[in-house]
């Protein structure tokens, strides 16, 4: 449960801002930030860095921009970093200052396998504005074994500090995890290898221990769970298992008692059966998220039966 080498990194507010357009009031944002510092949190990813020729500044939040002037007034330089997100294809590439000028420590690069040369290219980009890079494949549960392969050797050949494992859509179980540990472990010698789980199946807690056990050091979570649909890996309970005497998990307690049981009230992120179906069916969750609105079928059986008939990602 010990071992002075694992991160922790929050992503409260990029994934949880999947739920709410990532319109968090900049003075939530600021609290979390300084609470999550208290606590020892190693970073904190305080949203996604989208092209604005993309995505409309009136329908998302700032922290779907994460402009350097909002960071500023919600973080500050200390022992806890701060971390952006960027998709290859949505990402301007201009809106980077050299890291030297920038708050931001670390750059998570988001891709499929099919698009491992784009994230390359990204990340030797921001790489070389002096920035921390980790290329984060998502939906690893819908991969080819052979595309993965040659993606996780064309990754070996770069100065990345850490690749991610991703299960997007919280369909993996722990024999899993273990298997990918191992070929990642074994492919990237040298990198740090990381987890960002989804909580579909009630999971995302366990693999995230599972991965713990198989030597990851780089650990996502979330303030109670908070995430796209399901959810994440709650931080709270993260930080209580770690037992690492630099981790102090009351400030988290504050910041959820302050905003987070409202929010999910709200948002309703977290177990819900649609959520459940997608999860144990292995797809995106974006039709689970609509049926949530009332989009789709009237029970959820029929949802489990349309879901049984869809090839997505």
């Amino acid at each position: 449960m010990y071992r002075p080498q694992i991160k922790v990194l929050d992503c409260t507010i990029r994934d949880g801002g999947l739920m709410n357009d990532w319109r968090f009031d900049k003075s939530l944002v600021k609290d979390l930030f300084s609470g999550l510092a208290k606590a020892g949190v190693d970073y904190v990813e305080l949203g996604y860095r989208a092209d604005k020729k993309q995505f409309s500044t009136k329908d998302n939040g700032p922290w779907r921009f994460c402009d350097e002037e909002d960071l500023r007034e919600v973080a500050f330089e200390c022992d806890t970093k701060v971390s952006i997100m960027c998709d290859v294809d949505r990402t301007d590439y201009n809106a980077f200052l050299p890291a030297k000028d920038s708050l931001v420590k670390l750059v998570r690069v988001a891709c499929y396998v099919p698009d491992i040369d784009k994230a390359i290219h990204l990340g030797n980009h921001v790489k070389s504005m002096g920035y921390e890079v980790s290329v984060n494949i998502m939906a690893v549960s819908h991969a080819l074994e052979p595309d993965l392969d040659e993606a996780l050797d064309q990754l070996a050949e770069t100065n990345f500090e850490m690749v991610y494992i991703v299960d997007s859509f919280g369909y993996l179980y722990s024999e899993q995890i273990h298997y990918l540990a191992n070929k990642y472990k074994s492919k990237l010698p040298g990198k740090e290898i990381g987890i960002h789980c989804h909580n579909n199946q009630q999971l995302a807690f366990a693999n995230t221990v599972e991965a713990i056990i198989k030597g990851m050091n780089y650990l996502d979570a979330s303030i109670y769970g908070i995430g796209r649909a399901a959810g994440n890996c709650p931080l709270e309970l993260l930080l209580g298992f770690l037992k690492n005497p630099k981790f102090d998990v009351r400030p988290v307690f504050d910041l959820i008692e302050k905003y987070f049981i409202d929010l999910k009230e709200k948002l309703r992120w977290g177990y819900e059966i649609p959520y459940a179906i997608t999860g144990i069916l292995n797809k995106h969750p974006r039709a689970a998220m609509a049926f949530m609105k009332g989009v789709h079928g009237r029970t959820f059986s029929e949802f489990y039966e349309e879901m049984l008939n869809v090839d997505d990602l």
